[in-house]
């Protein structure tokens, strides 16, 4: 897209220079071609752009001035360098130039496909690229279903279709940030309305789990906008069942900080709807988690948060593997309801998995006396977890309780145990006959300072 515009500009309009404001893959089309034909070019991008893009069109001899939290702050920015400097300004999708270029695309899959897509899902931004492709393989291939897929936090596109005009939307999320277009273009949106058939939305875990996906089949790490499209293949396979189809997603880009992964990670297993997370109360009495986790029978764990908290009752997060598509929540929480747990899924609170299972904790109160903490690693496979626990008899009490599977051979626990002083080398006795490695962090200074009972 950036090529076919600049490549149209006058001897004249190349010598002046060329300015555009991007957050995603046109800054760097617009750095290569400037680099192809020995133009001078700016490009303003959103302070929130990831290192690597910022790096790679430096890299390609532009220039590159960060300005603004969002794509329509950096793009008043570029204008401004218009009017000052007289540069021209390549729109990254609001210009037919622009469209026709990135419509190529449509004519490369026509071309590596002899018989038409059953779908085509495409990703959308300001919709440059779903307006070129749709235009083009809509009039080759009329029967072909021309999906638009976006982010659910910037979803303006959709917005757009549900009034019947252009809006803007009042907030827009960054975690898609190739994406993350507040208004859709006037010129893309008029080409969209007579050639796209659907539009579906995509949520954070969703993308993640996308990731993952082209990670596996690949071994290559896309960035979120560019596993958007088949986030929203899967989805749609999902909703409407169909089998024996040719389905084609676009994977629009690959700039991704390395450590952003940490946090895609995290949330793939639930956007795969692998794993699920729920909050369970337990009574507060010694071996109160053996017997909960003796209630989950074979199910993995992922995760098992706890901190005293009274003397009544303790509340347990807890992170578990689950089928996508099947019953299993349903049929552990309705189990659990039997068994006289009071159970509450919280798979779909977004203050849960991004900050609650984090928090759980603080200072033990008065009451916790004689705690001792250990850290302990056991091999990672079903049951042991419970094996640990079982292995620690009724004894004593369980005061506190970290563990998070993170897919390693071993995992690790911090454990937390009401231990008094002449029976501590009895309690290590029995940590010993469990075989697990295990270290004592009683006076670990972070515990010291976050969690130990400030009264003791």
């Amino acid at each position: 897209g950036a090529y076919n515009k600049m490549s149209r500009l006058s001897p004249e309009q190349l010598a002046a220079g060329v300015v555009a404001a991007s957050a995603g893959n046109h800054a760097q089309g617009v750095a290569m071609a400037a680099q192809h034909l020995n133009v001078k070019a700016t490009i303003v991008m959103p302070r929130p752009t990831p290192q690597i893009k910022v790096d790679a069109v430096r890299n390609r001899g532009a220039r590159v001035v960060l300005h603004g939290d969002t794509f329509e702050e950096a793009a008043e920015q570029a204008r401004k360098l218009v009017e000052d400097k007289g540069m021209t300004y390549v729109h990254p999708f609001d210009d037919r130039d622009v469209i026709a270029g990135q419509g190529t695309i449509g004519m490369e899959i026509v071309r590596q496909h002899q018989q038409p897509l059953d779908a085509l899902f495409v990703p959308v931004g300001g919709g440059g690229l779903l307006a070129g492709v749709a235009a083009y393989v809509s009039y080759v291939w009329p029967q072909t279903r021309i999906i638009g897929v976006e982010p659910e936090d910037a979803a303006c596109l959709q917005l757009a279709l549900q009034k019947g005009r252009r809006a803007t939307l009042p907030e827009v999320g960054l975690f898609a940030e190739g994406c993350a277009v507040a208004q859709i273009g006037r010129e893309t949106f008029r080409v969209i309305r007579d050639t796209v058939d659907e539009v579906i939305t995509i949520s954070t875990d969703e993308m993640c789990a996308a990731i993952k996906d082209i990670f596996e089949d690949t071994r290559s790490i896309a960035e979120p906008a560019g596993a958007l499209a088949l986030a929203g293949l899967k989805k749609y396979t999902e909703r409407t069942g169909v089998r024996d189809q040719h389905l084609l997603a676009i994977v629009s880009g690959a700039n991704t900080n390395f450590d952003r992964l940490r946090y895609i990670s995290e949330r793939t297993e639930t956007g795969e709807h692998r794993e699920a997370v729920i909050s369970v109360t337990l009574p507060e009495r010694a071996g109160a988690f053996r017997t909960f986790c003796s209630a989950l029978g074979r199910r993995n764990i992922t995760e098992f948060n706890y901190r005293y908290a009274s003397a009544q009752s303790a509340q347990v997060f807890v992170g578990l593997s689950v089928v996508p598509g099947g019953d299993d929540l349903a049929e552990l929480l309705a189990d659990l309801k039997e068994r006289g747990y009071v159970a509450e899924d919280l798979t779909d609170n977004e203050v849960a998995k991004l900050h609650i299972r984090y928090m759980v904790g603080g200072h033990a109160p008065a009451e916790v006396t004689d705690e001792r903490v250990y850290r302990v690693e056991f091999p990672e496979r079903p049951g042991a977890l419970l094996r640990f626990l079982s292995g620690l008899g009724q004894g004593w009490n369980i005061s506190m309780f970290h563990y998070r599977n993170h897919g390693a051979a071993y995992g690790r626990i911090l454990v937390g145990v009401q231990v008094p002083k002449n029976q501590r080398r009895a309690f290590e006795g029995v940590l010993d006959e469990l075989k697990f490695p295990y270290w004592e962090e009683t006076d670990n200074r972070a515990y010291q300072l976050y969690l130990a009972n400030q009264s003791a």
